[in-house]
């Protein structure tokens, strides 16, 4: 499968294997909101998160994914097994975080903010798979079949979580209004 966002990550992995940190500091602009929004949903622990988030770009500077089928995919299940590693390490931390620790990463007006306390607080009811699953759909853009790759489950329980998810989150929302 042909992935737009990965293709165009390969010439700038190569140029960072090449030593050019420029495009190395893009790759970084373009990936870390995404990134660090689903650590953060993983470790719920804004200090843990960017310290995962840094060794991901760590390991990517010092050893970039070339030779990668999907770069972009690569990255991100580098960072979902470090924030899964990290949690086990801090032992009891709760699996799935919404952003409020990211606030400062995106501008959102202040009548946004009742909604995304909601959508946030309705996130948290999920089961930690389900709210990964999301996210790595809706922050990460991935597809289901790359979900279903990067969890290591069937593409029909992919999407079967990810629907029971958003129905469950809209019974949610509704209730209170929010949508």
């Amino acid at each position: 499968m042909n992935d737009p966002m990965g293709d165009e990550l390969r010439p700038l992995l190569a140029a960072v294997a090449a030593g050019d940190r420029t495009a190395f500091e893009e790759i970084y602009n373009r990936l870390k909101t995404p990134m660090y929004t689903i650590i953060l949903r993983i470790t719920r622990d804004k200090s843990l998160s960017e310290d995962i988030l840094q060794e991901v770009f760590v390991k990517l500077f010092l050893s970039p994914p070339v030779t990668a089928k999907n770069p972009r995919a690569y990255l991100f299940q580098m960072a979902r097994n470090l924030a899964v590693d990290g949690v086990r390490q801090r032992q009891g931390a709760p699996p799935c975080a919404g952003l409020d620790d990211a606030e400062h990463l995106v501008y959102r007006p202040a009548e946004d903010l009742s909604k995304k306390m909601d959508i946030e607080a309705a996130l948290q009811t999920l089961p930690p798979l389900d709210c990964q699953i999301v996210s790595l759909h809706v922050n990460g853009a991935f597809t289901f079949r790359e979900i279903a790759g990067m969890m290591g489950m069937p593409l029909g329980t992919a999407l079967w979580r990810y629907h029971r998810a958003i129905g469950r989150l809209r019974s949610l929302l509704s209730v209170g209004g929010v949508i």
